[in-house]
């Protein structure tokens, strides 16, 4: 069974993987003064009640004080067992062409990795990711990284505006009863489903024009944790993979330590 971690700036998600296949998963918070015991802890409690062995490790982190943590996290409770941190220098037999390639998140690039393992059908990719920032990444329809976009998260965009406007307050994020909404509650809820449905629908669109392809000519995928917010409302998403990057991983560390 493979420990697959991955270290977001808001949330951690955790799972253990059999082959490709998510057995179990979590989603904590992620908190960057949590020590290595700590976090060793917080694993434990979460696997009470699962008895399989865990024979790999796959990490990867965009928070560095955290990655520091978990790196000996790997050294302290896993050393029997291989672990890897995927970081710059690191296989994934994904070609970044960006400017400068050691600048992506490396979360991104196993997005990628696991996008064109599942729904590679010879055309390119496009994942949205919804997290502390939603996140475009385009995949060619050979395997190569080649850009993408990052826009304020959902969360995030809702946080600032609610701080910066004295009389907003926190709503719940569902589906008004209208577009034209008719109080205040409803008006949050409209601005947010819809604008950030249609940002994603406005910016999957050009994506795939510049592309030379047109939506029809592309696969489209959703991530992330607040995905399901506004997956009804996005026209341009067609899959829904929640474990997209806990499989990437598995790929990864495949890649890295083959059996």
């Amino acid at each position: 069974m493979l420990l697959a971690i991955d270290v977001g700036n808001t949330e951690t998600v955790i799972g253990l993987l059999d082959g490709l296949e998510v057995r179990h998963h979590w989603r904590v918070a992620t908190v960057p003064s949590r020590t290595t015991d700590e976090f060793m802890a917080l694993l434990r409690g979460l696997f009470a009640g699962t008895d399989e062995p865990i024979d790999g490790v796959a990490i990867c982190s965009t928070v560095p004080v955290v990655q520091r943590q978990v790196r000996w996290l790997t050294e302290r409770y896993f050393a029997d067992v291989p672990a890897l941190l995927v970081e710059p220098g690191v296989k994934t037999g994904v070609p970044i062409l960006m400017d400068n390639p050691r600048e992506v998140g490396t979360d991104r690039i196993v997005n990628a990795l696991a996008a064109m393992h599942k729904y590679g059908t010879g055309r390119p990719c496009i994942i949205v990711d919804f997290g502390t920032a939603t996140t475009f990444d385009v995949v060619s329809a050979r395997g190569e990284y080649i850009g993408g976009a990052i826009a304020p998260g959902i969360d995030v965009s809702l946080e600032a505006l609610r701080n910066a406007a004295a009389q907003l307050r926190r709503v719940e994020l569902v589906r008004p009863r209208s577009v034209i909404a008719k109080n205040t509650v409803e008006a949050l809820q409209s601005g947010a489903l819809y604008g950030f449905s249609a940002q994603v629908d406005g910016i999957v669109t050009r994506m795939a024009a510049e592309l030379g392809v047109g939506i029809d000519g592309v696969t489209v995928i959703g991530t992330g944790g607040l995905a399901p917010l506004v997956l009804d409302e996005a026209a341009t998403i067609e899959f829904h993979e929640p474990w997209l990057t806990l499989m990437g991983l598995r790929l990864v560390f495949d890649r890295n330590h083959p059996a």
